[in-house]
């Protein structure tokens, strides 16, 4: 022990008195030593005090005071030794425990008082029942400690493996119940849509459908004749056709209700005036025109790279002399100058369908080689350095030939030519049904406000019947749609519609034409007008 640890290194007399050292390596002191008086603390007493008899008031000796207080100082010491900080000596504890001159320390945290604690709070009974060699503090291995953490791994895992059979056991089996329902899901929705599906087909061809209608007059930039179509798309049923259009079927014009034909509109008129005739006499609802000249359509199949056509006639040259432009047969490949040739191609004496059936065969192979994208197909239409029509955008149409373009490689597409009579009214009930099936005609209402479309079939037997019917229903305001003649004169006129809604219109078209209100009558009515006219011998003119 060096003197920094001990405070009585410098102290002969206090040297003299120490007997040992307690655990911490502090010097103790013989407490019968008269000239070392300590208090119940374990404190030093000076020699000058010594205290007085309780019973005589005396003054007492040194020796007894010593005896007083040495009883009590090891009492205290007995009962509770300071504990202090410090390193231990280099043996002397060891020695002094080994000779039992000191008591044996408590332990070290469940029973020894904080250094802070009252000394002497526990009795040396309870200290001397505790010995050093009952306390371990070095931590020993455990021999079953590797046994138990393999116990719990396996306890752990048995669990695990346990949870995991009942957690796929319960995915087979919530498995096995989505099987079972979409088994008996798709049973039965097979079952309604097979039974349903025929219902499905007539509702949608007979319901409202959404229909996308161009029209387009090919024009020969020599002779100046034209052909026309309608371009039909009707999303509803995924299915597409070209309805062709002789330039003999009558049209009305909205400028004084001029009657005339669809070539001589198409010359005269222009695109605008011709659209609006059309959608008058068709109950159509005609989005916009492309009005396609021979060059441009030549230019348009060069760039999808020619086309093949089932050729039904032989196209001679230009010249005298010259081979055939085209060539009868089937799978012939036509180059655009070729093509042009092949859709304006009309024998002497052939009735214009034939060429017209031409020209719809060049128009679905068209639509058969463009792009089903629109964007690609804009740019196709764009190439042609066209000017568009003030009602159909480059991109309107490149949008709209992409959607034919698609069902025209699919086979959904079909190609028709409209019946009209000689005369230039539609072809009866061939055409109404066209009308109908194609156009939608009847399934189109006329716009609110919009004056009714009335159809004049003149059964009187003079052609200028139908002339004052047309004059007269104009004058009152209604659209005049030409509904043609007939071969037979009848007796009474009629008057037919076909939606409760325009009964009170007929009954007025009656009045206007000088007809009785007996002649009003529910029926089918035309296809194209929402009242139809049946002039008999009764009109007067």
């Amino acid at each position: 022990m060096n003197d920094r640890q001990d405070p009585y290194a410098h102290d002969p007399y206090a040297q003299a008195q120490v007997y040992g050292y307690d655990v911490y390596g502090q010097p103790v002191y013989r407490p019968d030593a008269p000239e070392r008086v300590y208090d119940a603390y374990g404190q030093p007493i000076q020699q000058q005090v010594y205290g007085y008899d309780p019973h005589t008031a005396e003054p007492q000796q040194p020796q007894a005071a010593y005896d007083s207080y040495a009883t009590q100082t090891q009492q205290a010491q007995q009962e509770w030794i300071p504990r202090q900080t410090g390193p231990v000596g280099d043996g002397a504890p060891e020695a002094a425990v080994a000779d039992g001159r000191i008591p044996e320390p408590r332990p070290a945290a469940d029973s020894v008082p904080a250094a802070d604690s009252v000394p002497g709070s526990a009795p040396e009974a309870e200290a001397d029942a505790y010995r050093t060699g009952q306390f371990s503090f070095i931590e020993e291995p455990d021999e079953g400690s590797e046994d138990v953490i393999d116990w719990l791994k396996f306890s752990e895992s048995r669990t695990e493996r346990r949870d995991e059979r009942k957690r796929k056991g319960r995915n087979r089996v919530v498995a096995l119940a989505v099987v079972l329902v979409l088994a008996l899901g798709g049973g039965i929705g097979w079952f309604l849509l097979s039974g349903g599906e025929e219902k499905k087909g007539t509702a949608a061809a007979t319901g409202a459908q959404k229909r996308d209608v161009i029209v387009v007059h090919l024009r020969q930039t020599q002779g100046g004749d034209s052909s026309t179509a309608l371009l039909v798309d009707n999303e509803t049923t995924k299915k597409a056709t070209t309805l062709l259009l002789p330039n003999s079927l009558g049209l009305t014009t909205k400028e004084g209700g001029t009657a005339t034909t669809l070539g001589k509109a198409v010359q005269d008129a222009g695109t605008g005036a011709t659209r609006d005739a059309l959608n008058t006499l068709l109950g159509a609802d005609i989005k916009g025109s492309w009005r396609l000249d021979t060059p441009y359509l030549e230019n348009l199949v060069e760039l999808v790279g020619g086309i093949t056509v089932d050729t039904d006639a032989a196209v001679p040259g230009a010249k005298q002399g010259d081979g055939p432009l085209v060539e009868q047969g089937k799978g012939k490949t036509l180059s655009g100058r070729a093509a042009v040739g092949y859709a304006t191609y009309r024998a002497t004496g052939e009735d214009q369908g034939r060429q017209l059936a031409r020209f719809g065969q060049v128009m679905r192979a068209v639509l058969r080689k463009l792009s089903t994208d629109p964007q690609a197909a804009t740019t196709t239409v764009d190439s042609l350095a066209q000017i568009p029509d003030p009602s159909l955008s480059v991109q309107q149409l490149g949008a709209s030939l992409a959607h034919l373009a698609e069902k025209a490689k699919e086979g959904s597409y079909a190609t028709s030519v409209l019946p009209v009579k000689t005369d230039g009214a539609l072809g009866g009930q061939a055409a109404d049904s066209m009308v109908k099936d194609v156009l939608g005609g009847t399934v189109r209402a006329t716009a609110k406000g919009a004056p009714p479309r009335v159809s004049v079939k003149n059964a009187t037997g003079s052609a200028a019947a139908s002339g004052t019917a047309q004059v007269t229903l104009v004058n009152g305001g209604y659209t005049y749609v030409d509904g043609g003649g007939s071969g037979t004169a009848e007796a009474a006129s009629s008057v037919t519609y076909a939606d409760d809604a325009r009964a009170a219109d007929a009954k007025q078209v009656a009045r206007t034409l000088g007809l009785p209100e007996k002649a009003v009558r529910k029926g089918t009515g035309a296809g194209n007008a929402d009242v139809a006219v049946v002039l008999g011998k009764d009109y007067k003119s």
